[in-house]
């Protein structure tokens, strides 16, 4: 889906803040000279804040036959989520999982798509189908761990397997 050493990958994501419903905190996903992105910011709790992200442009990503979301990270010690959307949406259902890396090493995590679970606003929705890894649109990273400060999460690749 998206190789992070290529500079040109990162134009494709979009910070979606919680600034959106009046919070105030920032983020970006930015290109690192040594050949990854980084997801970084801060986040606020003011004004019921809590939550930063970027999401990808929609367009085809899914891959037949996929059974799980492999991501190429190195952590801050903070709870991430990666998140999967089936449409072109800005406010639709998410597919979502959490993982958290140890902070200052590398790690490939291979994120299973059954642990996926689809979520609308950070809610868990009951009765929904399973995500059908064909009809991937969208990907995006999130933290909404409500720890308020500056957060950064490297990543050097996300593909499906």
């Amino acid at each position: 889906m998206f190789d992070f050493a290529d500079p040109s990958v990162v134009v494709l994501w979009s910070p979606i803040d919680d600034r959106v419903m009046g919070g105030l905190s920032r983020s970006h996903l930015r290109h690192d000279p040594a050949g990854h992105a980084v997801f970084e910011g801060e986040v606020s709790l003011a004004r019921q804040g809590g939550f930063a992200s970027v999401r990808s442009a929609p367009a085809a990503r899914g891959r037949h036959g996929a059974t799980a979301c492999v991501i190429e990270v190195c952590g801050d010690g903070r709870r991430y989520q990666l998140n999967l959307l089936i449409d072109d949406g800005f406010d639709s259902l998410n597919h979502q999982t959490s993982f958290q890396p140890a902070p200052g090493n590398w790690q490939t995590l291979s994120l299973p798509l059954a642990m996926f679970r689809p979520t609308f606003r950070g809610r868990e929705v009951p009765g929904t189908q399973a995500l059908d890894p064909t009809r991937i649109r969208q990907a995006g990273l999130m933290t909404a761990d409500r720890l308020a400060g500056p957060f950064s999460l490297a990543i050097r690749r996300l593909s499906l397997a």
